[in-house]
């Protein structure tokens, strides 16, 4: 699959403002990235976005949900960005737990992400004569950026080791169970993959709460969904009584600590 040949432009303010509100973490970079994990032959495009020090990769431009996404705090080292016959620029990142391959539209988009992955993971602007000022400008405040909320988390971290029940973290990304599929792709993937776990978050219907869908081992198997309403800062399970939680996370845990741990996260294996 081609990756479009467009100039990248920011999704529409109210997509932008619930990406933001999901991943909880600063935007920085955003364009099509072809990817290609070490173990699959094909490349998949996506529309990614670098938030933090994590990617968010989209199966749509103008998806509020994230299909995949990707810590790469842990980076070791990229390749060089080198071009294919095509024209496009492919450059390797090495993780602490394996290799992705990443290819852009060109040889400028392609130095541009390896640049500003590198900025915010090494927190330094990477020594390239190539890059153009603006470039180079907008680095050194990427960078900035990411001091100061490493700085602010680090110490909300310190402060609620200090507190005898400390909350539920707002810095925190979406839960690792938590995948953009529908309600059928849920029970599919339970199904095939058992002993990869047997309780998805995902997302509802009208895109704007969420839901669990779990595969309880009785008798026999059997499957059930439930509501996870957003309302406000906080979420709302719809159970015979309803149980308010600060955050996702916190539904989650909430499923499996009712069971006994019976019910586990469910998370893919590579």
């Amino acid at each position: 699959r081609e990756q479009p040949k467009e100039t990248p432009q920011p999704a529409p303010r109210q997509i932008f403002q619930e990406r933001q509100r999901i991943t909880g973490l600063p935007l920085y970079f955003q364009g099509y990235l072809s990817v290609r994990h070490s173990r699959c032959k094909e490349f998949r495009v996506y529309w990614t976005e670098l938030r933090g020090t994590m990617l968010f990769f989209y199966d749509d431009k103008k998806a509020p949900m994230y299909s995949q996404k990707l810590d790469i705090s842990a980076l070791t080292s990229a390749t060089n960005v080198y071009p294919d016959e095509n024209g496009s620029a492919h450059f390797i990142l090495m993780l602490s737990n394996g290799e992705l391959e990443l290819k852009a539209n060109d040889s400028e988009s392609g130095k541009e992400w390896k640049c500003f992955i590198l900025t915010v993971t090494k927190l330094s602007v990477p020594p390239d004569e190539s890059l153009l000022p603006g470039q180079l400008t907008r680095m050194h405040e990427v960078l900035e950026k990411e001091k100061k909320r490493r700085i602010t988390r680090n110490d909300c971290s310190s402060t609620s080791l200090n507190r005898k029940s400390p909350p539920s973290s707002t810095l925190t990304t979406m839960p690792v169970c938590f995948y953009a599929v529908s309600r059928q792709e849920a029970t599919e993937m339970l199904e095939k993959n058992p002993s990869w776990g047997n309780l998805i978050l995902r997302p509802g219907r009208d895109s704007k709460n969420y839901a669990i869908t779990i595969r309880h081992e009785l008798d026999a198997p059997h499957l059930k969904h439930y509501k996870v309403m957003s309302k406000g800062m906080s979420y709302v399970i719809e159970l015979e009584r309803q149980v308010t939680l600060p955050s996702l996370q916190d539904v989650v845990n909430y499923f499996v600590t009712q069971t006994q741990g019976k019910l586990k996260p469910f998370v893919i294996r590579t």
